[in-house]
């Protein structure tokens, strides 16, 4: 079916929200250079999001799941035991932090912006966003033989978040792939007796 003319449009204001909000920051674009990036007037754009706000939290929401998808994909397709999986994650983190146009992640960035409203929806976003990594990882863990998998799911996700601001401050990569290995070792020694010994050096 093809899609509609309503749903190509936003689509493209989306698309210029994400490269700009992503790439320069929610406070430092406006709703006129979103417009502009789209192809669109500012009348059409508020006929799709009846505010910044509203575009905030869409962008953010378009980001959820194919990010979520990523950690999925790169978990389930590494070798090894769920330690060596779950490094893997932070292993091809470190790579994309060294594309050029890499800024981090949008969503402790976005939540940052807006740590003077806490009640803005697109907060709420992000922290759902978080939440669902968490319990994934929960999931994944727990499919592995480690018991009490929340709280280790937890702990990565600290690990994970520290990498993300570490990066940033230091534009250093390498500070995944460390965390990466504190993830790998504290989720080693969860494991049950028998896969301990397979995980890779």
């Amino acid at each position: 079916m093809a899609r509609s003319s309503a749903d190509t449009t936003r689509d493209r204001i989306l698309t210029a929200a994400n490269k700009l909000f992503y790439g320069e920051g929610i406070r430092a674009v406006s709703v006129d250079a979103i417009a502009e990036k789209a192809g669109l007037t500012k009348r059409t754009l508020y006929y799709h999001f009846r505010s910044k706000d509203e575009l905030i939290e869409a962008y953010l929401i378009s980001r959820d799941q194919p990010n979520l998808a990523a950690f999925e994909a790169w978990f389930d397709a590494a070798g090894g035991t769920v330690a060596d999986k779950t490094a893997e994650i932070f292993t091809r983190v470190a790579e994309n932090a060294r594309h050029p146009k890499w800024k981090g992640c949008g969503f402790l960035r976005t939540v940052a912006e807006l740590a003077n409203m806490p009640g803005h929806p697109a907060v709420a976003v992000g922290a759902a966003h978080k939440k669902k990594f968490e319990a994934w990882l929960a999931g994944r863990l727990g499919a592995g033989g480690i018991g009490d998998s929340a709280a280790l799911a937890r702990s990565v996700a600290v690990l994970m978040d520290g990498a993300f601001a570490a990066m940033l401050t230091h534009r250093d990569p390498s500070y995944a792939e460390a965390a990466g290995g504190a993830a790998r070792e504290l989720v080693q020694t969860r494991l049950p007796q028998t896969d301990q010994g397979t995980s890779r050096s």
